[in-house]
Protein backbone atom coordinates (compact mmCIF):
# COMPACT_ATOMS: atom_id res chain seq x y z
CA UNK A 1 0.00 0.00 0.00
CA UNK A 2 1.41 3.70 -0.93
CA UNK A 3 2.35 5.89 1.84
CA UNK A 4 -0.47 8.90 3.04
CA UNK A 5 1.19 11.39 0.92
CA UNK A 6 -0.56 14.12 3.55
CA UNK A 7 0.62 11.80 6.62
CA UNK A 8 4.31 11.80 7.57
CA UNK A 9 6.24 11.04 10.68
CA UNK A 10 7.35 15.03 11.08
CA UNK A 11 6.33 18.11 9.83
CA UNK A 12 8.73 20.83 9.81
CA UNK A 13 7.05 24.59 9.27
CA UNK A 14 9.15 26.69 7.47
CA UNK A 15 12.41 26.38 4.99
CA UNK A 16 15.06 28.42 6.59
CA UNK A 17 17.91 27.48 7.84
CA UNK A 18 16.87 25.71 11.22
CA UNK A 19 13.98 23.92 8.89
CA UNK A 20 15.96 23.06 5.72
CA UNK A 21 18.68 21.28 8.51
CA UNK A 22 15.66 19.43 10.75
CA UNK A 23 14.49 18.19 6.96
CA UNK A 24 18.22 17.62 6.15
CA UNK A 25 18.57 15.52 8.86
CA UNK A 26 15.59 13.79 9.55
CA UNK A 27 15.15 12.57 6.07
CA UNK A 28 19.53 11.32 6.31
CA UNK A 29 18.51 9.01 9.13
CA UNK A 30 15.46 7.72 7.06
CA UNK A 31 12.60 9.94 8.60
CA UNK A 32 9.30 10.68 6.60
CA UNK A 33 9.49 14.27 6.63
CA UNK A 34 7.71 17.00 5.07
CA UNK A 35 8.84 20.77 5.03
CA UNK A 36 6.69 23.49 4.13
CA UNK A 37 7.97 27.04 3.16
CA UNK A 38 5.72 29.85 2.53
CA UNK A 39 8.03 31.73 -0.10
CA UNK A 40 9.07 30.74 -2.94
CA UNK A 41 13.17 30.40 -3.26
CA UNK A 42 15.40 32.03 -4.37
CA UNK A 43 13.90 34.48 -1.74
CA UNK A 44 16.09 37.62 0.07
CA UNK A 45 16.16 37.66 3.89
CA UNK A 46 17.28 40.91 6.17
CA UNK A 47 21.10 39.71 6.85
CA UNK A 48 24.33 40.35 7.12
CA UNK A 49 24.81 37.28 4.93
CA UNK A 50 28.38 36.39 7.27
CA UNK A 51 28.84 32.76 7.70
CA UNK A 52 31.05 32.68 10.63
CA UNK A 53 32.85 29.03 11.21
CA UNK A 54 30.39 27.66 13.64
CA UNK A 55 27.92 27.74 10.73
CA UNK A 56 30.60 26.68 8.08
CA UNK A 57 31.01 23.51 10.49
CA UNK A 58 27.41 22.65 9.91
CA UNK A 59 27.43 23.11 6.41
CA UNK A 60 30.56 20.84 5.89
CA UNK A 61 28.52 18.64 7.96
CA UNK A 62 25.69 18.66 5.38
CA UNK A 63 28.49 18.00 3.06
CA UNK A 64 28.16 21.30 1.19
CA UNK A 65 31.09 22.81 1.65
CA UNK A 66 32.07 22.28 -2.15
CA UNK A 67 28.74 25.11 -2.29
CA UNK A 68 30.33 27.39 -0.36
CA UNK A 69 33.44 27.51 -2.34
CA UNK A 70 31.88 29.00 -4.81
CA UNK A 71 30.93 31.84 -2.89
CA UNK A 72 33.27 34.75 -0.99
CA UNK A 73 35.80 33.12 1.39
CA UNK A 74 37.20 35.62 4.23
CA UNK A 75 39.88 35.29 7.26
CA UNK A 76 38.54 36.88 10.03
CA UNK A 77 36.88 40.59 11.52
CA UNK A 78 38.21 43.80 10.68
CA UNK A 79 37.34 46.29 13.69
CA UNK A 80 37.29 49.95 13.31
CA UNK A 81 36.80 52.65 16.51
CA UNK A 82 37.77 55.65 17.45
CA UNK A 83 40.38 56.07 14.58
CA UNK A 84 41.83 52.41 15.22
CA UNK A 85 41.07 49.58 12.58
CA UNK A 86 42.58 46.03 13.93
CA UNK A 87 41.77 43.27 11.66
CA UNK A 88 41.84 39.85 13.94
CA UNK A 89 41.85 36.16 11.94
CA UNK A 90 39.69 33.66 13.18
CA UNK A 91 41.28 31.55 15.60
CA UNK A 92 42.63 28.43 15.45
CA UNK A 93 40.29 26.05 16.92
CA UNK A 94 40.15 21.75 16.91
CA UNK A 95 36.35 21.73 15.88
CA UNK A 96 35.47 24.85 13.95
CA UNK A 97 37.53 26.03 10.67
CA UNK A 98 39.66 29.47 10.63
CA UNK A 99 37.42 30.85 7.89
CA UNK A 100 34.11 31.92 6.94
CA UNK A 101 31.99 32.59 3.92
CA UNK A 102 29.87 35.70 2.67
CA UNK A 103 26.83 33.86 1.16
CA UNK A 104 23.87 35.88 0.05
CA UNK A 105 20.40 34.16 1.81
CA UNK A 106 18.68 33.85 -1.43
CA UNK A 107 21.32 32.00 -2.80
CA UNK A 108 22.41 30.22 0.83
CA UNK A 109 18.68 29.28 1.44
CA UNK A 110 18.17 27.55 -1.39
CA UNK A 111 20.97 25.47 -1.15
CA UNK A 112 20.32 23.85 1.58
CA UNK A 113 16.20 23.43 1.03
CA UNK A 114 17.13 21.66 -2.18
CA UNK A 115 19.99 19.32 0.00
CA UNK A 116 17.30 18.36 2.08
CA UNK A 117 14.78 18.11 -0.83
CA UNK A 118 17.83 15.70 -2.75
CA UNK A 119 17.94 13.71 0.93
CA UNK A 120 14.66 12.38 0.46
CA UNK A 121 12.35 15.30 2.59
CA UNK A 122 9.17 15.86 1.06
CA UNK A 123 9.52 20.17 0.21
CA UNK A 124 6.83 22.18 -1.01
CA UNK A 125 7.27 25.97 -1.64
CA UNK A 126 4.82 28.31 -1.24
CA UNK A 127 2.71 27.01 1.28
CA UNK A 128 1.69 28.39 4.51
CA UNK A 129 1.15 26.72 7.68
CA UNK A 130 -2.11 28.17 8.72
CA UNK A 131 -3.20 26.37 12.28
CA UNK A 132 -2.14 23.33 13.84
CA UNK A 133 -4.17 20.44 13.63
CA UNK A 134 -4.72 19.13 16.94
CA UNK A 135 -5.93 15.89 17.98
CA UNK A 136 -6.66 14.88 21.58
CA UNK A 137 -4.83 17.65 23.13
CA UNK A 138 -1.56 16.87 20.80
CA UNK A 139 -0.25 18.85 18.22
CA UNK A 140 -0.65 16.53 14.82
CA UNK A 141 0.08 18.70 11.89
CA UNK A 142 -1.09 21.94 10.28
CA UNK A 143 -3.55 23.00 7.90
CA UNK A 144 -1.72 24.68 5.31
CA UNK A 145 -2.38 27.18 2.12
CA UNK A 146 -1.21 27.08 -1.23
CA UNK A 147 -0.31 30.71 -1.49
CA UNK A 148 -0.68 30.64 -5.37
CA UNK A 149 -4.29 29.25 -5.12
CA UNK A 150 -5.96 29.71 -2.04
CA UNK A 151 -6.36 26.13 -1.83
CA UNK A 152 -5.54 24.20 1.77
CA UNK A 153 -5.40 20.83 2.88
CA UNK A 154 -4.26 19.28 5.80
CA UNK A 155 -0.64 17.35 6.65
CA UNK A 156 -0.52 15.07 9.52
CA UNK A 157 2.42 13.80 11.34
CA UNK A 158 3.41 12.37 14.68
CA UNK A 159 5.86 14.79 15.47
CA UNK A 160 5.79 19.00 14.47
CA UNK A 161 8.87 21.44 14.28
CA UNK A 162 8.18 25.19 14.28
CA UNK A 163 10.71 27.06 12.17
CA UNK A 164 9.18 30.15 10.73
CA UNK A 165 11.56 32.15 11.95
CA UNK A 166 11.18 35.46 14.38
CA UNK A 167 7.97 36.42 15.55
CA UNK A 168 6.57 32.92 14.60
CA UNK A 169 3.23 32.98 13.99
CA UNK A 170 2.67 29.24 14.08
CA UNK A 171 4.33 28.91 17.76
CA UNK A 172 2.51 31.79 18.90
CA UNK A 173 -0.82 29.74 18.42
CA UNK A 174 1.05 26.79 20.43
CA UNK A 175 1.77 29.20 22.99
CA UNK A 176 5.22 30.32 22.39
CA UNK A 177 6.20 33.98 23.79
CA UNK A 178 9.05 35.92 24.01
CA UNK A 179 10.79 37.09 27.24
CA UNK A 180 10.46 40.94 27.44
CA UNK A 181 12.90 41.38 29.26
CA UNK A 182 15.40 39.37 27.59
CA UNK A 183 17.32 41.74 24.26
CA UNK A 184 15.66 42.05 20.94
CA UNK A 185 17.90 43.04 17.98
CA UNK A 186 16.80 45.32 15.36
CA UNK A 187 18.67 45.65 11.85
CA UNK A 188 18.80 47.11 8.59
CA UNK A 189 20.98 46.70 5.39
CA UNK A 190 20.97 47.10 1.99
CA UNK A 191 23.96 46.27 -0.69
CA UNK A 192 26.55 48.73 -2.56
CA UNK A 193 28.52 48.48 -5.58
CA UNK A 194 32.26 48.92 -4.32
CA UNK A 195 35.81 48.07 -6.07
CA UNK A 196 36.94 46.22 -2.10
CA UNK A 197 33.62 43.84 -2.84
CA UNK A 198 36.49 40.97 -2.41
CA UNK A 199 38.03 42.08 0.72
CA UNK A 200 39.56 38.92 2.89
CA UNK A 201 37.65 40.72 6.15
CA UNK A 202 34.18 40.91 7.00
CA UNK A 203 33.92 44.79 8.91
CA UNK A 204 32.12 45.69 12.32
CA UNK A 205 32.62 49.88 13.22
CA UNK A 206 31.92 49.79 16.91
CA UNK A 207 32.07 53.66 16.97
CA UNK A 208 29.30 55.12 14.07
CA UNK A 209 28.82 58.22 13.94
CA UNK A 210 26.37 61.16 11.85
CA UNK A 211 27.09 63.71 9.97
CA UNK A 212 27.52 65.60 12.57
CA UNK A 213 30.08 63.64 14.12
CA UNK A 214 27.49 62.85 16.63
CA UNK A 215 27.14 59.41 18.29
CA UNK A 216 25.02 57.08 17.04
CA UNK A 217 23.39 53.51 18.41
CA UNK A 218 24.58 50.45 17.61
CA UNK A 219 26.92 49.14 15.90
CA UNK A 220 27.56 49.21 11.50
CA UNK A 221 28.83 46.67 9.42
CA UNK A 222 30.26 45.91 6.10
CA UNK A 223 30.67 42.14 4.59
CA UNK A 224 32.38 41.80 1.25
CA UNK A 225 29.82 39.68 -0.97
CA UNK A 226 32.65 38.92 -3.64
CA UNK A 227 30.44 39.37 -6.48
CA UNK A 228 31.16 43.21 -7.08
CA UNK A 229 29.06 44.53 -3.81
CA UNK A 230 28.90 44.81 -0.22
CA UNK A 231 26.47 44.33 2.23
CA UNK A 232 26.06 47.55 4.45
CA UNK A 233 23.80 47.35 7.65
CA UNK A 234 23.62 48.51 10.90
CA UNK A 235 22.35 46.93 13.94
CA UNK A 236 21.42 47.68 17.66
CA UNK A 237 19.73 46.20 20.77
CA UNK A 238 16.59 46.96 22.60
CA UNK A 239 18.84 47.90 25.69
CA UNK A 240 19.67 51.19 24.17
CA UNK A 241 17.20 53.03 26.32
CA UNK A 242 15.57 55.05 23.18
CA UNK A 243 15.36 52.18 20.77
CA UNK A 244 11.78 52.25 20.09
CA UNK A 245 12.43 56.20 18.93
CA UNK A 246 15.33 55.04 16.31
CA UNK A 247 14.29 55.64 12.89
CA UNK A 248 16.60 53.12 11.41
CA UNK A 249 16.11 54.12 7.97
CA UNK A 250 17.53 57.64 8.87
CA UNK A 251 20.31 55.50 10.99
CA UNK A 252 21.17 53.37 7.45
CA UNK A 253 21.28 56.70 5.54
CA UNK A 254 23.81 58.11 8.17
CA UNK A 255 26.12 54.83 8.30
CA UNK A 256 26.12 54.61 4.69
CA UNK A 257 27.12 58.39 4.10
CA UNK A 258 29.94 58.58 6.92
CA UNK A 259 31.16 54.32 6.26
CA UNK A 260 35.35 54.51 5.83
CA UNK A 261 36.02 56.20 2.40
CA UNK A 262 37.77 53.48 1.17
CA UNK A 263 35.04 51.21 0.09
CA UNK A 264 33.76 53.82 -2.16
CA UNK A 265 30.12 53.55 -1.37
CA UNK A 266 27.75 55.73 -3.19
CA UNK A 267 25.49 56.56 -0.33
CA UNK A 268 22.71 57.84 -2.83
CA UNK A 269 22.82 54.74 -4.62
CA UNK A 270 22.14 51.31 -3.07
CA UNK A 271 21.97 48.45 -5.68
CA UNK A 272 18.27 47.41 -3.66
CA UNK A 273 16.44 49.36 -0.82
CA UNK A 274 17.06 48.40 2.38
CA UNK A 275 15.06 46.24 4.68
CA UNK A 276 14.86 45.48 8.25
CA UNK A 277 13.33 43.43 11.08
CA UNK A 278 13.59 42.46 14.95
CA UNK A 279 15.15 39.16 15.76
CA UNK A 280 14.10 37.79 19.54
CA UNK A 281 17.37 37.04 21.00
CA UNK A 282 19.38 34.56 23.99
CA UNK A 283 16.15 31.76 23.65
CA UNK A 284 14.39 34.30 24.76
CA UNK A 285 10.69 32.42 23.71
CA UNK A 286 9.58 29.89 25.70
CA UNK A 287 8.55 27.20 25.53
CA UNK A 288 10.53 25.09 23.20
CA UNK A 289 8.84 22.16 23.31
CA UNK A 290 5.64 20.22 24.27
CA UNK A 291 4.70 16.97 23.79
CA UNK A 292 4.99 16.08 19.93
CA UNK A 293 6.30 20.02 19.19
CA UNK A 294 9.46 21.82 19.44
CA UNK A 295 10.35 25.27 18.08
CA UNK A 296 13.90 25.76 16.61
CA UNK A 297 16.10 28.90 15.13
CA UNK A 298 15.19 31.86 14.86
CA UNK A 299 11.40 31.23 15.86
CA UNK A 300 12.84 29.85 19.97
CA UNK A 301 15.58 33.23 20.07
CA UNK A 302 18.31 30.79 19.65
CA UNK A 303 20.32 34.20 18.36
CA UNK A 304 24.02 35.17 19.78
CA UNK A 305 23.36 38.96 21.51
CA UNK A 306 26.78 39.58 21.19
CA UNK A 307 26.97 39.72 17.05
CA UNK A 308 23.53 39.29 15.94
CA UNK A 309 24.59 35.77 14.68
CA UNK A 310 21.82 33.04 14.25
CA UNK A 311 22.39 31.00 11.14
CA UNK A 312 24.76 28.57 13.66
CA UNK A 313 22.01 28.11 15.58
CA UNK A 314 19.58 27.72 13.58
CA UNK A 315 21.53 24.77 11.84
CA UNK A 316 22.26 23.29 15.39
CA UNK A 317 19.03 23.81 16.86
CA UNK A 318 17.68 21.89 14.08
CA UNK A 319 20.16 19.08 14.13
CA UNK A 320 19.76 18.68 17.43
CA UNK A 321 15.71 18.46 17.53
CA UNK A 322 15.87 15.90 14.03
CA UNK A 323 18.01 13.72 16.15
CA UNK A 324 16.46 13.38 19.04
CA UNK A 325 13.35 12.88 17.05
CA UNK A 326 14.53 10.22 14.58
CA UNK A 327 15.55 8.48 18.55
CA UNK A 328 11.80 8.67 19.53
CA UNK A 329 10.89 7.36 16.39
CA UNK A 330 13.13 4.58 15.88
CA UNK A 331 12.70 3.62 19.74
CA UNK A 332 9.17 4.73 20.32
CA UNK A 333 10.02 6.42 23.07
CA UNK A 334 7.91 9.59 23.57
CA UNK A 335 10.10 11.27 25.83
CA UNK A 336 13.03 11.57 23.81
CA UNK A 337 12.07 15.22 22.61
CA UNK A 338 11.82 16.28 26.27
CA UNK A 339 15.77 16.20 26.14
CA UNK A 340 16.13 19.38 23.93
CA UNK A 341 15.65 21.96 26.69
CA UNK A 342 18.64 20.50 29.02
CA UNK A 343 20.59 20.32 25.86
CA UNK A 344 19.66 24.18 24.99
CA UNK A 345 20.28 24.88 28.80
CA UNK A 346 23.48 23.05 28.45
CA UNK A 347 24.94 24.15 25.21
CA UNK A 348 23.37 27.74 25.31
CA UNK A 349 22.20 28.49 28.28
CA UNK A 350 25.15 29.87 30.64
CA UNK A 351 26.68 31.38 27.31
CA UNK A 352 23.51 33.64 26.43
CA UNK A 353 23.09 34.40 30.36
CA UNK A 354 26.77 36.03 30.06
CA UNK A 355 25.72 37.70 26.39
CA UNK A 356 22.70 39.35 27.97
CA UNK A 357 24.85 41.28 30.55
CA UNK A 358 26.84 42.42 27.90
CA UNK A 359 23.61 43.61 25.98
CA UNK A 360 22.85 45.50 28.93
CA UNK A 361 26.10 47.17 28.95
CA UNK A 362 26.64 48.26 25.63
CA UNK A 363 23.07 49.31 25.95
CA UNK A 364 25.07 52.55 27.40
CA UNK A 365 26.55 54.76 24.80
CA UNK A 366 29.23 56.39 27.28
CA UNK A 367 29.92 53.16 28.69
CA UNK A 368 30.12 51.40 25.19
CA UNK A 369 32.49 54.61 23.98
CA UNK A 370 34.85 54.01 27.10
CA UNK A 371 35.06 49.81 26.68
CA UNK A 372 35.58 50.26 22.90
CA UNK A 373 38.25 53.03 23.29
CA UNK A 374 40.14 50.74 26.16
CA UNK A 375 39.45 47.61 23.94
CA UNK A 376 40.78 49.10 20.65
CA UNK A 377 44.30 49.78 22.11
CA UNK A 378 45.51 45.79 22.17
CA UNK A 379 45.55 43.62 19.82
CA UNK A 380 45.37 40.77 22.14
CA UNK A 381 42.77 41.82 23.93
CA UNK A 382 40.15 42.19 20.74
CA UNK A 383 41.54 38.98 19.52
CA UNK A 384 40.19 37.12 22.30
CA UNK A 385 37.08 39.47 22.64
CA UNK A 386 36.27 37.66 18.90
CA UNK A 387 36.80 34.79 20.25
CA UNK A 388 34.30 35.08 22.98
CA UNK A 389 31.47 36.76 20.88
CA UNK A 390 31.75 34.54 18.15
CA UNK A 391 31.34 31.16 20.84
CA UNK A 392 34.46 29.87 19.52
CA UNK A 393 35.64 29.20 23.09
CA UNK A 394 37.75 26.30 23.46
CA UNK A 395 36.52 23.85 26.38
CA UNK A 396 39.40 22.24 27.15
CA UNK A 397 41.79 25.56 26.86
CA UNK A 398 42.18 28.01 29.89
CA UNK A 399 43.57 30.58 27.79
CA UNK A 400 42.83 34.89 28.25
CA UNK A 401 39.53 34.28 26.49
CA UNK A 402 38.37 31.37 28.48
CA UNK A 403 39.38 32.93 31.37
CA UNK A 404 37.29 35.84 31.08
CA UNK A 405 34.65 34.27 29.91
CA UNK A 406 35.17 31.86 33.06
CA UNK A 407 34.85 34.87 35.63
CA UNK A 408 32.36 36.54 33.63
CA UNK A 409 30.10 33.63 33.68
CA UNK A 410 30.96 32.94 37.12
CA UNK A 411 29.16 36.57 38.12
CA UNK A 412 26.04 35.98 36.23
CA UNK A 413 25.65 32.30 37.98
CA UNK A 414 24.88 34.40 41.10
CA UNK A 415 22.23 36.75 39.09
CA UNK A 416 18.57 35.71 38.93
CA UNK A 417 16.57 35.18 35.85
CA UNK A 418 14.56 38.36 34.81
CA UNK A 419 10.51 37.13 34.87
CA UNK A 420 9.02 37.05 31.64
Amino acid sequence: MAADPDRYDVLVIGGGPAGASTSYWLASAGVRVACVERKVFPRDKTCGDGLTPRAVKQLDDMGLYHELERYHRYTGLRAVAHGVTLELAWPDHPTFPDHGFVVKRRHLDQVVFDHATAAGADTFQGTEAVAPIVTDGLVAGAVVKDKETGETREIRARYVVIADGANSRFGRALGTARNRSYPLGMAIRTYYESPLHAEPWIESCLDVRDRNGSSLPGYGWIFPVGDGTINVGIGLLSTFRDWREVNTSHLMAEWAATAPAYWEIDPEHPVCPPTGGRIPMAGSVNPKVGPTWAVVGDAGGSVNPFNGEGIDYAYETGRKVAELLAEALATGDGMALQQYPKWLESEYGLYFKVARLFAQVIGQPALMRELTRVGMRSRSLMDWVLRIMANLLQPDEIGPAEAAYAMAAAIVKRVPEPLP
